[in-house]
């Protein structure tokens, strides 16, 4: 038989646990409230109802947490939702199963990174794991608004401490103040709203709350090499013991490729009869098929690795491992930044120097574009501004054409003989 009382304080204390089974005593004042006591000693709040023929029964919390008169509270607001038809339960489970950040970040990552490429698809993944995840990988999908997205670009953007590079690589070296970084923020918000508007797509959301999201001022990176720079570079790749990573940065100074392209080269992607590289999809940073002219002295290189790399490894500069391309030439570009006394030049910067002489020999951005591999005119609208010189030098051969010639002025001399005079 069903055991029923005016839930009290008392009540509850009083009420003694069964070895092995639990029971309900239920609340004569509400129906369906009742304390649930179980065999180890706890008393949890429930309501019984039955919704669409079915029964059902909801924990509304654990005394003593919840007081009677609390939990006597919500069970007369929860009693008036199920006489309106509604059933909390199933709200209660669809809120639990509702997809969450961490959720959606997992599905991003294993549905939409594979479509990028391998170094992309990691920053992107690192981003996620190590920013977003910590931040709100417990939220509802639903619960990011726009304003969360602005705090956490902002929270970006200050960028945080590192340590500092010129101490010694050690655990007793401090850390430096915070550093901003604008463009991390930038790039954090272009993956959010790629993630969201996906969400939209799978029906996790409504909008997209990372859209139109605010973007920092971008100080562009611009160094190019002068000539001397030019001259002492290639100074100290000529005496580099270690010709293959010298071969590597050369090509990158002749054709203004990404190292990542050259050092992962093949020898079936040249054709030295029509003197073409072409670069596969899965190189580029387009991903697309790159297919640009190069120069005699890059055929002269590639005919070179032909000679000193051994028959039938397909690589233009084949690693340690076997059959896998040079992973990385970091050691050797920092002693090539030393004994050039260039400690500011990064690879990249050769990408750009190789635009920059383009542009001096006369080069459309059209033309550069097509050589770089920009899939975006605006990316090559950054060289834009060093056609400067050659629109100058058009502008001064107009300004001499037009300039007003010396033309001779007379004096009277007291006799009234005309002196000649240059005006």
């Amino acid at each position: 038989m069903v055991k029923r009382l005016k839930l009290n304080e008392k009540a509850l204390r009083d009420a003694e646990p069964k070895p092995g089974v639990s029971y309900q005593v239920f609340d004569t004042e509400v129906i369906g409230f009742a304390v649930r006591v179980q065999a180890s000693g706890a008393r949890t709040f429930t309501i019984d109802y039955r919704h669409a023929g079915r029964q059902r029964r909801m924990n509304i919390g654990r005394w003593p947490e919840w007081s009677v008169t609390a939990a006597r509270e919500r069970a007369k607001e929860l009693r008036r939702a199920i006489d309106e038809g509604h059933d909390p339960l199933a709200a209660k489970e669809e809120f639990r199963g509702a997809p969450r950040v961490k959720d959606m970040i997992d599905r991003y990552i294993a549905e939409h990174l594979p479509k990028l490429a391998k170094n992309n698809a990691g920053d992107q993944t690192s981003m996620l794991k190590k920013m977003v995840e910590p931040a709100w990988g417990n939220k509802l999908v639903t619960e990011i608004t726009k304003s969360d997205v602005a705090k956490f670009l902002d929270f970006v953007a200050e960028g945080r401490p590192r340590p500092s590079k010129e101490k010694p690589n050690n655990r007793a070296r401090k850390l430096q103040g915070h550093k901003p970084t604008p463009i991390r923020a930038n790039r954090t918000g272009e993956v959010l709203r790629k993630m969201f508007t996906l969400a939209v797509e799978w029906e996790w959301r409504a909008d997209n709350p990372a859209q139109g999201f605010h973007r920092r001022i971008e100080e562009a990176r611009e160094r190019f090499l002068g000539p001397d720079e030019l001259a002492r570079i290639a100074a100290v790749l000529d005496s580099a013991e270690d010709q293959r990573a010298a071969s590597i940065i050369r090509i990158c100074m002749l054709t203004g490729a990404r190292v990542g392209e050259v050092r992962t080269a093949r020898f079936e992607q040249f054709n030295l009869d029509y003197v073409v590289w072409s670069k596969p999809a899965s190189t580029t940073k387009q991903r697309k098929i790159h297919r640009v002219p190069i120069s005699q002295e890059v055929v002269a290189i590639v005919r070179q690795r032909q000679l000193v790399v051994p028959k039938g490894n397909p690589w233009l500069f084949p690693g340690e491992t076997v059959g896998q391309p040079v992973r990385e030439i970091r050691r050797f570009w920092a002693k090539v930044q030393k004994d050039a006394d260039l400690p500011d030049l990064h690879i990249h910067d050769l990408r750009h120097t190789f635009a920059s002489l383009l542009v001096s020999g006369g080069a459309s951005l059209e033309m550069i574009g097509k050589l770089l591999g920009h899939s975006q005119m605006q990316t090559t609208q950054r060289y834009a501004h060093l056609m400067d010189s050659p629109l100058r030098a058009g502008v001064d051969t107009v300004a001499s054409l037009l300039r007003p010639r010396p033309r001779l002025v007379h004096d009277t001399d007291q006799d009234g003989t005309a002196l000649p005079k240059s005006a």
